[in-house]
């Protein structure tokens, strides 16, 4: 399995990432650059979302690229990491969550394009999105659970995570709407 890490604000490059080679990767949704290399001892594939010196604010971020491009490098899995706000306030300040819901209310990318692949009538793999077990990877998450059990480190097996467009921090009103 080609794991893929896709890092954010702060990570364009990820510490203890070996032998990497970047590739700049033609896709139909546009240009990216994906980093071949070992972590961990394991081969993966690295995407900066925002790019080297936080070029890309979150409403320039090439999300459909981006994951187009690790698929075409041979990626079965992501695993993505965010530094967000919290509106558990028993949370504490650089807690991992290995989330498990999703609240993404508008279904668009920063562009206002819908947030998928399957944008023609017709197209024999489009489908309704079928949630009810979750959004994400249920074997990815353990073994991300396990994974920082092993490594010594706290983390909240669930959460839901709360997405709003950037690149603007949320309104109180929308805060509460959130943490509601």
């Amino acid at each position: 399995m080609a794991i893929a890490i896709i890092t954010g604000s702060g990570t364009h490059s990820l510490p203890g990432f070996a032998q990497d080679e970047t590739e700049a990767l033609d896709t139909p949704y546009g240009p990216t650059s994906v980093t071949r290399g070992r972590f961990a001892g394991v081969d993966a594939l690295h995407v900066s979302r925002h790019g080297a010196g936080h070029v890309r604010l979150s409403n320039h971020v090439t999300h459909r690229a981006n994951i187009w491009g690790l698929k075409q490098l041979g990626a079965t899995a992501v695993i993505a990491c965010t530094a967000c706000g919290a509106v558990d306030p028993s949370l504490e300040l650089g807690s991992l969550v290995v989330f498990d819901d999703l609240h993404f209310p508008s279904n668009r990318l920063p562009d206002g394009s819908l947030c998928t692949f399957f944008v023609e009538p017709g197209d024999a793999l489009r489908g309704h999105w079928i949630l009810h077990g979750g959004p994400f990877s249920e074997e990815v998450r353990k073994a991300l659970l396990a994974g920082a059990a092993a490594a010594g480190h706290a983390a909240r097996d669930g959460g839901v995570y709360g997405h709003v467009d950037g690149p603007r921090f949320n309104t109180p009103t929308e805060i509460a709407q959130l943490a509601a």
